[in-house]
């Protein structure tokens, strides 16, 4: 897959299977259009294209607004590389960006910009300023010869739409196991192994302390979760703690992300994980004493190797 971040370096000379969107989380309606759009382009001896944007559309819009996103950056390109995708071109998006007319964004850059043959969209889409663009404006293009329009229905699970705003709310609720059933793969959180106060290590937990590295990543409620991470051709099995540690006397307190692997002694301080979150086990609780919070880690261990097996 050739990423591009400026139409200037895209190859005009082949016709293009496109779609376009922020395609945040990569959901299984999105891996729909993706695979359509993949399909078709083989089919017809043409390249694929999604042409999504950076940052989000809505933290340029509605700053005031937050939006916790569901993938990083990072983790969607990688999972874009392995759908199979030709090209992927990623434009910032700006205010300036957002001003322009839906028929300067469909003649500047999918026609002249992307050579487009055919455009592949999901249900509803809307596109330009003031969300001008939609399926009946594209199809005034397709009368005129300039590219063929196919739309995607909305896919569902379970009589439910699919769509970001649901997944951010399921794993903001700790709903983890029906994000992942929207999403198609579990979902991730990432970052780099940092020193903690060792008290984990102290009642027979050792833990590896977690700084994110997108900051604006959506985090699910506080509790424990049963966890699973490649590292060094390995796939390691755990539970992670995200919350405040209550029963934790500390100087400073701040909420974070804490994962203890089973069977692993590995020394991993400044290593990258990337954790995949595949149920949430219980809330997060305050105990009484350090005996107390072991106790129920040893109960907590038990869950989650149980879960694991049955999986």
């Amino acid at each position: 897959m050739q990423l591009h971040k400026q139409l200037a370096t895209f190859p005009t000379q082949q016709k293009t299977v496109l779609t376009i969107g922020t395609f945040d989380g990569l959901h299984l309606g999105h891996q729909k259009i993706l695979e359509t759009v993949c399909a078709e382009a083989k089919q017809l001896g043409l390249a694929s294209v999604l042409l999504t944007f950076h940052p989000h559309p809505r933290r340029v819009l509605f700053p005031d607004q937050p939006l916790g996103l569901i993938q990083t950056q990072e983790e969607k390109l990688a999972r874009l590389a392995a759908i199979g995708l030709d090209h992927l071109v990623v434009l910032e998006f700006s205010e300036a960006f957002a001003q322009q007319t839906a028929a300067q964004f469909v003649e500047e850059i999918l026609i002249k910009g992307l050579n487009a043959y055919s455009v592949i969209i999901g249900y509803d889409h809307q596109f330009g300023h003031d969300r001008q663009g939609n399926l009946a404006f594209l199809r005034s293009y397709e009368a005129k010869g300039c590219f063929e329009v196919k739309e995607i229905p909305v896919e569902q699970i379970d009589e439910v739409y699919i769509s970001s705003s649901k997944i951010r709310k399921a794993i903001e609720q700790g709903q983890i196991a029906q994000a992942n059933a929207y999403l198609g793969q579990p979902y991730q959180v990432s970052g780099f192994v940092s020193r903690g106060l060792q008290n984990g290590r102290s009642i027979g937990f050792p833990t590896a302390n977690v700084q994110l590295t997108e900051t604006e990543k959506i985090l699910p409620a506080d509790g424990v979760y049963a966890v699973s991470s490649e590292f060094e051709g390995r796939t390691l099995y755990g539970m992670m703690n995200i919350g405040w540690r209550p029963t934790i006397k500390e100087a400073k307190i701040e909420r974070k992300i804490e994962v203890h692997f089973f069977d692993f002694q590995s020394d991993i301080y400044e290593a990258y994980l990337a954790l995949c979150l595949h149920e949430r086990m219980r809330s997060e609780q305050k105990f009484e004493n350090l005996e107390a919070l072991k106790a129920q880690l040893n109960k907590d261990e038990l869950a989650v190797r149980a879960y694991f097996q049955k999986s």
